[in-house]
C-alpha cells in the first residue's frame, strides 16, 4: 500500500468559508464590470469588444473552477490535465473570431 500516499487528495484549507465569500465578491464585482461594459459598448462592434468579454469570462471561469470546484487544492498534474485542453479550446475560439471578422470584411 505504499502507492496510496501518492493518490491522496490534498486537504482543503481551514478558512474555506472565507475564501468562498472572497471569491463570491470578486465574481460579483467582475459581473458588475461585465454588465457595465456591455451597456457602454452596446452600439460598438469590434474585435476588441469580443476579446474583452472573452477575457472577463475566462477570469470568472478561473475563479469558479479554482475555488468552488476545488481545483485550486488538487494535484498539479490533474490541474494541468484539465487546463491545457481548455487553452486549446480558447485558442480555437480566438481563431474563429479572427476568421469571422476577416470573412465579414471581405464580403
Amino acid at each position: 500500500m505504499e502507492h496510496s500516499e501518492h493518490l491522496e487528495h490534498t486537504e482543503t484549507p481551514s478558512n474555506m468559508k472565507q475564501q468562498i465569500w472572497k471569491t463570491f465578491w470578486i465574481l460579483f464585482a467582475l459581473t458588475i464590470v461585465d454588465i457595465g461594459l456591455y451597456f457602454m459598448l452596446l452600439s460598438t462592434h469590434s474585435m476588441l469588444k469580443n476579446f474583452l468579454f472573452i477575457a472577463l469570462g475566462i477570469v470568472k471561469a478561473f475563479y469558479i473552477v479554482a475555488v468552488f470546484m476545488h481545483m485550486k487544492f488538487e494535484r498539479k498534474w490533474l490541474v494541468n490535465f484539465i487546463v491545457y485542453p481548455m487553452l486549446f479550446v480558447v485558442f480555437l475560439v480566438i481563431l474563429m473570431l479572427i476568421e469571422g471578422d476577416f470573412t465579414g470584411l471581405v464580403r
